[in-house]
């Protein structure tokens, strides 16, 4: 890519049966819906996509048809996070060769007493940016138990070629964004937000140029990074005001499950199953999601009808 990519990058979600199978046809209606949300690009495969219950094979065949639908419309991002190395580099390789623009990875782990220390981390990084002329995206997220430091990262950005872009999701995720930033200077193309954009405006004050959200409501999320960046921030403020009981109900109480809900509502997709060992929101919580859904008109909620 010759132009960073800002704004924003949401997660799409993987569409099930009722029966658990992965449903292609409804990945591209989900695709389909994204791009006409507005959004700047796509991410697939990540842990709002359910990437941990999902097969090698499912993966491949969901990054295929993710691609060759989305037919460079937008970029696509694919996140390729696994703890093997050999791995990693093995999915960098054929994301870039079916067209991927960036790929996004969180740090090697698998549980608490089994992380690498900063040295294995960063030949992790180094042998994906070796594989690939593509650049990546760090996701720093508290879900791997991983402490990414800000030396760590600035350093990545320095030495790593294809390092570049940063999805912040720790806690005092601003204070964050703002030392890398200072640290890594124009290594740090891309510093971006994450968490449902719960924490957008803070970060947006520490410099973030986008943010990755899920894909529930990007139309509504955009202005706001759209309208900082160009200087308004009063009209960022009032629009992050209007969004903030959706994205804190998701964020809070429905996670990876409200796209779903939503989508399936909108006719986007046909079942919003997710697999077990997830579990269905509950009534109370559905009841709430679509009725501040309901109130912000969200595109996904119409969609399909």
């Amino acid at each position: 890519m010759k132009t960073p990519l800002t704004g924003i990058l949401p997660v799409a979600p993987t569409p099930f049966h009722d029966d658990g199978r992965v449903d292609p046809e409804g990945m591209c209606r989900v695709l389909d819906c994204m791009i006409d949300q507005g959004v700047d690009a796509i991410c697939i495969l990540a842990n709002y996509s359910e990437q941990f219950l999902l097969s090698d094979e499912e993966r491949a065949t969901l990054t295929r048809v993710s691609l060759e639908h989305v037919a460079g419309r937008v970029p696509v991002i694919v996140t390729i996070s696994a703890f093997a190395t050999a791995i990693v580099t093995a999915r960098a390789r054929e994301a870039e060769s079916l067209g991927a623009a960036m790929l996004m990875m969180m740090p090697p782990y698998h549980g608490v007493g089994l992380v690498p220390a900063e040295a294995g981390i960063f030949e992790h990084f180094q042998a994906v940016s070796d594989a690939v002329s593509i650049p990546i995206m760090v996701q720093d997220a508290p879900l791997s138990g991983v402490t990414l430091s800000v030396p760590l990262l600035a350093r990545m950005a320095r030495e790593i070629e294809n390092v570049s872009y940063f999805k912040m999701e720790t806690p005092f995720a601003a204070d964050k964004l703002a030392a890398l930033i200072e640290a890594g200077g124009e290594h740090i193309v891309g510093p971006f937000d994450g968490e449902e954009a719960v924490t957008l405006l803070a970060d947006l004050d520490a410099g973030c140029t986008g943010t990755m959200t899920s894909a529930l409501q990007p139309e509504k999320i955009r202005p706001i990074v759209t309208s900082y960046l160009a200087g308004d921030t009063d009209a960022a403020l009032a629009q992050w005001k209007l969004c903030l009981p959706l994205i804190n109900h998701e964020n809070r109480q429905c996670g990876l499950r409200a796209a779903k809900v939503v989508m399936k509502e909108g006719g986007v997709i046909g079942s919003d199953h997710v697999r077990h060992p997830l579990k269905p929101m509950s009534p109370r919580t559905r009841e709430r999601l679509l009725s501040l859904s309901q109130e912000l008109d969200l595109i996904a909620l119409n969609w399909g009808k």
